[in-house]
């Protein structure tokens, strides 16, 4: 196994850990077990393509307008996640920098959900659906604005974006659906998958093909991630990530129904009625000054990463001299994380059908979609 160490920025961090690697765990753990959801009865019979070829079509796929209806559905394994933030001291009901709720990210990431997709050029509109109530959000890349609605709490954030970090096209497109995992997946796709063609299928009334991408490393919690790639299009109308020793996909996420007209402006804009509680951020990029003093910052965490391709395992060590190690947890938080963690040598592990987090009593934390015993060793430099 291979070693690279680096110091990096929390940020940096963050987002390394939701892509370790991103191909088996993309940035919403999205996706599919052999298997197309929504099938339609009646044979489909496309035009026969290689994997390679196939690869090609969704790599070339541009769709830059649609609107549609998208089902995420998540069985994880998860214990109940909704006490961390009262029990590591920040209020449940706090919101993070970006205005939206913290409970509410946690069931977006985690949990199953209907939701409405509008896309158009730079702007673009997440409608989650929940039975009582929806939440919204707007990206507009003309004004260099989103929205983060909640029609429940009767609220709105509007985040203005600072030279060099405006929403576009390509924000839009990171919005949760089956094409996003698809690039991400596309993207970091290496010799260490095996790439075939599955049956063509009937998904939300379009005819589509079937991309099966398999682990060739044993040391992953991944079995397979399968996609339905639009056979017209080549965008991805599923995605679905089946978990090893498992029959049931442990993520999935695909369209129900999809058109690729351009959806009314009217549904892309939000403007707060009198009712709607308003406020505002500003989100400004980091000067390459401050990048760099962050990236020199000897209070900075380091990050290893050990291994490649699906079984790889990225280790994040707190800065030298740092209080930051399980030792140091008050009784309530050694209480809840014993509630939700197992006692291995030397930490605690949290395990899911997908990614497994080692948190060692030194104050070190590994992560990755592997086995425990993956991370143990890893951690004892075996």
């Amino acid at each position: 196994m291979t070693s690279r160490t680096k110091r990096v920025s929390p940020r940096t961090a963050r987002r390394s850990l939701l892509a370790i690697p991103a191909i088996a765990v993309p940035t919403a753990i999205v996706a599919a077990a052999v298997l197309i959801p929504n099938a339609a009865s009646g044979a489909v019979d496309l035009p026969d393509l290689t994997p390679q070829e196939l690869l090609e079509f969704a790599a070339a796929s541009e769709v830059d307008q649609l609107s549609g209806t998208i089902e995420q559905a998540a069985d994880l394994g998860l214990p109940d996640l909704g006490a961390l933030t009262t029990s590591f001291g920040a209020d449940s009901a706090t919101s993070d920098d970006s205005g939206a709720d913290i409970d509410d990210l946690l069931s977006l990431a985690t949990g199953s959900f209907t939701a409405k997709v509008y896309l158009d050029g730079d702007s673009a509109r997440l409608q989650v659906l929940d039975s009582l109530a929806e939440r919204n959000v707007y990206l507009d890349g003309e004004s260099d604005t989103a929205w983060f609605v909640d029609s429940e709490s009767q609220s709105a954030t509007k985040i203005t974006f600072s030279a060099g970090e405006e929403p576009g096209a390509d924000d839009a497109r990171e919005l949760p659906t089956p094409q996003a995992t698809l690039e991400e997946a596309l993207a970091n796709l290496d010799e260490s998958t095996v790439v075939t063609v599955g049956s063509d299928a009937s998904v939300a009334g379009r005819d589509a093909y079937e991309l099966i991408l398999e682990p060739r490393s044993d040391d992953t919690l991944v079995e397979s991630i399968s996609f339905a790639i639009d056979g017209e299009t080549g965008m991805a109308l599923s995605a679905s990530i089946s978990a090893a020793d498992s029959s049931d996909p442990a993520f999935s996420i695909a369209f129900t129904d999809v058109s690729f007209d351009a959806p009314d402006a009217s549904t892309l804009t939000f403007e707060p009625s009198s009712n709607i509680t308003v406020s505002e951020k500003e989100i400004a990029p980091p000067s390459h000054t401050d990048h760099e003093a962050v990236i020199d910052d000897a209070t900075a965490p380091q990050m290893n990463v050990v291994g490649e391709g699906w079984s790889t395992v990225v280790e994040l060590s707190a800065a030298e001299g740092s209080s930051q190690t399980l030792v140091g947890l008050t009784a309530e938080q050694q209480t809840m994380l014993e509630s939700f963690t197992t006692a291995v040598d030397g930490g605690r592990l949290f395990e899911t059908a997908l990614l497994t987090v080692l948190m060692t009593d030194d104050g070190r934390t590994l992560i990755g979609a592997v086995p425990a015993n993956v991370l143990v060793d890893a951690a004892s430099g075996d």
